[in-house]
């Protein structure tokens, strides 16, 4: 029987602030069913604040342990529960993960080098040494690289092999070298284990250390060995290239379901369309939009931060607003783009709608009522938003970067395609891949049938379950 570890900072629906926790929510429990249960599944989270008291109310509190870092001596309280065949364990230090937000804070680097270390500290309390330790980005690298460089000759511990997955390499976790020690409980001697362009630098630890690497897209895998999109670790990952498989990720297709969805106003599948419409009209009305059955909805859900592509739309937003379209806009992000989507909205009150929020609820609404799906990404690891969109008709409008380029292809395609793309980074390619998509939905007959289309193309984890099996957790060396 296989035996897997996850570990990671967030799990949808537990504490969950993106991609990476709507991941750690469905690849575990996908993999479950692909193994045909004939696996042990488990996954290793923090146990935050933030949490719902109705999942707290359905922990079972198996036990403590101190964890030692450095010259700490932590307090570890491990909860667990199961769900669809999956073992999920919390471990709890309130003094790092009793706070409101689950990242931003001065002692990021401590907080997740206490996790890392007690993710490797459990293993003998629970009785489970897996052949696989999944870790997921920044903040769980320091658990390779605990496990190669203090763990790996204790008992139990010798035959683990370590898969490390990068999301977003944008985010890496960058320290000063003066922390080696007195934070990371690591010798100067094994300094050069995160040491890159004179800081300490955890992603480029666990790639060096670990013994496969994935990326969460085949373009991404390639693309992150460039400088354009590697921030800095291009060399490293050169080096390393052999151990990278890049795999699409999928969506929770029952999460995602405007067949069954509560958030929405109105059901419909695939097969019926015309609760689509539905949605749309309850929508415009909900956002003080002209009631208008025949104007493309064009939705943006993300973000709000330069490499979602946006400054492209503050360059291309007026000759867009010249098509007989309306604009809805979601997100949070940086001051400048919140600060330009309001005045745009003030200045077309009847065609723009601007929510300032993350609001899940919301999302799902507009996902349902919108028509045409906008995400001109400089660069996108995977993306997820486009998929989702995808499950509820509205029709990705995408540039080739990245996840995008791996899951829409441009209607022109051979065979026919499942959105519009385009490839250029640039203000004009973005208006022309719109115009064509408001283009298309003008043709009634031909837009229903793509948006059928859309609505079929699968985005399960089936697919990347089997992959991840195939590729990742079959290798043995």
């Amino acid at each position: 029987m296989k035996k897997i570890i996850f570990a990671a900072s967030e799990c949808h629906p537990f504490a969950s602030s993106g991609g990476l926790g709507d991941v750690i929510g469905s690849l575990p429990e996908a993999l479950y069913r692909e193994y045909k249960r004939e696996a042990d599944i488990r996954v290793v989270l923090p146990l935050y604040g933030t949490m719902d008291a109705s999942y707290r109310r359905k922990m079972t509190k198996i036990g403590e342990i101190n964890v030692p870092l450095a010259w700490r001596n932590q307090y570890c309280g491990i909860y667990s529960l199961k769900k669809r065949g999956v073992t999920y364990y919390f471990l709890d230090n309130e003094y790092y993960f009793n706070r409101q937000m689950l990242y931003g804070h001065y002692d990021d680097g401590e907080r997740y080098a206490f996790f890392s270390k007690a993710i490797l500290e459990i293993m003998p309390y629970i009785d489970f040494f897996p052949d696989i330790l999944h870790c997921h980005d920044w903040q769980t690298s320091l658990a390779v690289v605990y496990l190669s460089l203090k763990y790996r000759k204790l008992e139990g511990y010798c035959n683990i092999k370590t898969l490390f997955t990068i999301h977003n390499i944008a985010y890496q976790g960058i320290y000063n070298p003066g922390i080696l020690g007195d934070v990371f409980d690591l010798p100067e001697n094994q300094a050069d284990v995160l040491e890159y362009n004179g800081d300490l630098n955890l992603m480029k630890g666990a790639i060096t250390l670990a013994d496969r690497i994935s990326t969460v897209s085949p373009t991404y895998a390639r693309e992150i060995l460039s400088p354009k999109y590697s921030h800095g670790l291009h060399y490293v990952l050169e080096q390393n290239k052999l151990k990278i498989v890049g795999i699409l990720n999928g969506i929770d297709r029952e999460y995602y379901n405007p067949g069954t969805d509560k958030d929405i106003f109105f059901n419909y599948s695939c097969r019926n369309i015309e609760g689509k419409a539905e949605n749309k009209a309850k929508l415009q009305n909900l956002l003080s939009l002209p009631v208008k059955p025949n104007v493309p909805v064009v939705a943006i859900i993300s973000r709000l931060v330069d490499h979602k592509g946006l400054d492209l739309v503050t360059l291309a937003a007026d000759d867009m607003l010249k098509e007989d379209i309306q604009l809805v806009v979601l997100g949070k992000g940086d001051y400048y783009y919140e600060t330009f989507f309001t005045r745009l909205s003030e200045k077309y009150p009847d065609k723009v709608s601007v929510s300032l929020v993350f609001d899940k609820a919301l999302s799902k609404k507009i996902y349902a009522g919108s028509d045409i799906f906008l995400m001109p990404s400089r660069s996108e690891p995977c993306g997820l938003s486009q998929m989702i969109a995808s499950r509820y008709g509205s029709v990705p409008v995408v540039r080739e970067t990245g996840g995008l380029y791996d899951s829409i292809k441009d209607i022109g395609w051979r065979g026919g395609g499942n959105g519009f793309t385009f490839a250029p980074y640039s203000a004009w390619e973005l208006l022309q891949a719109v115009h064509r998509a408001v283009e298309g939905y003008r043709d009634k007959e031909n837009w229903g049938n793509l948006v059928k289309k859309v609505m079929k193309t699968d985005f399960s984890w089936k697919k990347s379950a089997k992959e991840y099996i195939k590729f990742l957790y079959n290798v043995e060396s």
